[in-house]
């Protein structure tokens, strides 16, 4: 074991055992201006999901942006002309004094390298999910954020969704009774730029997707070596970038289980108050060692909790499907939540939800709503910073829903059912899956 793997376990434990009385909901103790003042923001990350963000926060004030691609900064700096810009964000924190919150919109494997510095400099952090590329960064992430109290905010915005929060009124309050199975499963099988007629060629599902031989020309403006960070270093190749490419390749992300989990698996892991599984299981084509998977499934098995039973949560992305839909004449909608109870079934996604069977739930009456409504995701956390309400997908949530999503890709990618040693945070009976648990980083690129 490296010396770097002795300070990084240490740390884990030492930050453990000082936070042990914090709760899954505790609140943020912000450090935060008065409600009618601006914040100043520090954008790490300016194009694709980046500028989304600049749009929401642009009412804030806007004092610095970083990005890799210069292509993106100069758009970025020709709407907020006033901001310091950079490309690299670790000299972004040699001028901290100039911001009071930092957002986080760069990709995967980059993203607790950009959060960890705002957290120890006691800077407010939103970041986009999943928070981390592998359970030990979103350990470390969610302990520098329980000791430092700022307000922090995972990108899950459909956390703040009026339904999201409905159908955790309807769990919580028992309407479907005691649940201990649910099903999970978002239809996106290879992502936006690749043929979904790869997903279903049985015999060889990676036709389509390999990695690639040779190289590319490196984009103008486009600082690959600041890209790949802490990532192996790799010539520079179209399939790789522009985003949403890079997701699937294994080096810079996770793939559907932690992209689109964050968003899918968020509801029940709410509304079941789910924290750490005691077992994961993954079935899938044999992994590939590159490239993330277009369909598979993943099986949480979780204890109970206080007085709710254990649940087995089962997750399916791409061509799988819950066998159930069959079974029970399930309406089968394209992505969704059932949640399987003893007194009936609830139905969701994104936007909707329905009590089933209907004829039993026709005369229903739910309870009153006892989560506040959110003005949006956004709003939440900017409010939390000036010292308002606490938000919900605050890192301490969010760090817990990352580790359980990235743990159906360890099973995966392990070929096995792991039984998971949270407080060790290691698989017990898999030593190999170790590898996918915590990774080395590049030579000049350290998480301390």
């Amino acid at each position: 074991m490296t010396t770097k793997r002795l300070n990084r376990r240490s740390f884990l434990k030492t930050s453990a055992a000082i936070g042990a009385a914090a709760t899954l909901s505790a609140p943020n103790i912000v450090r935060g201006r008065n409600l009618n003042e601006k914040l100043n923001i520090a954008m790490i990350g300016c194009g694709g999901r980046g500028n989304r963000n600049l749009r929401e926060f642009e009412s804030e004030n806007i004092v610095a942006l970083c990005d890799v691609n210069e292509t993106n900064l100069k758009v970025a700096a020709r709407r907020f002309p006033k901001a310091r810009t950079a490309t690299d964000f670790r000299k972004l924190f040699d001028h901290q004094n100039e911001f009071d919150a930092v957002v986080v919109s760069t990709c995967e494997h980059t993203h607790a390298f950009a959060t960890l510095p705002a957290l120890q400099l006691g800077k407010h952090v939103y970041c986009e999910k999943p928070l981390t590329y592998n359970i030990e960064e979103a350990r470390i992430i969610r302990m520098a954020a329980r000791r430092t109290k700022v307000a922090t905010q995972m990108g899950t915005q459909i956390h703040g969704w009026d339904n999201y929060r409905r159908v955790v009124e309807l769990i919580q309050s028992g309407a479907i009774g005691e649940v201990r199975e649910v099903h999970v499963w978002h239809s996106r099988a290879w992502g936006w730029h690749e043929s979904k007629q790869a997903a279903r060629d049985a015999k060889d599902p990676f036709r389509v997707i390999r990695t690639p031989k040779g190289s590319d020309p490196i984009p103008a403006g486009l600082n690959w070596d600041l890209w790949l960070g802490p990532a192996p270093a790799r010539p520079f190749h179209n399939d790789y970038f522009p985003g949403p490419k890079w997701y699937r390749w294994w080096d810079f992300g996770n793939g559907t289980m932690s992209d689109l989990g964050s968003h899918m698996i968020d509801l029940p892991f709410w509304a079941l108050k789910l924290e750490a599984p005691l077992t994961v299981e993954a079935k899938g084509p044999k992994p590939h060692h590159d490239i993330a998977p277009a369909s598979m499934q993943a099986i949480y098995e979780y204890g109970a909790r206080g007085d709710l039973p254990p649940v087995k949560l089962t997750w399916y992305q791409g061509l799988e499907k819950p066998q159930i839909w069959k079974d029970k004449g399930i309406p089968q909608w394209a992505n969704g939540h059932l949640f399987i109870g003893d007194k009936g079934m609830l139905l969701s996604d994104y936007k909707k939800h329905v009590l089933l069977p209907e004829n039993k739930f026709a005369d229903f009456k739910g309870p009153a709503p006892f989560i506040p409504r959110s003005p949006g995701h956004h709003e939440d956390w900017i409010a939390a910073c000036k010292g308002g309400a606490p938000t919900l997908s605050n890192f301490e949530y969010a760090g817990l829903l990352t580790e359980a999503n990235h743990l159906g890709n360890v099973a995966y990618r392990a070929e096995k059912k792991i039984q998971w040693d949270t407080k060790e945070m290691r698989a017990t009976n898999a030593p190999n899956a170790e590898q996918f648990i915590k990774r080395d980083y590049r030579k000049g690129w350290k998480l301390s």
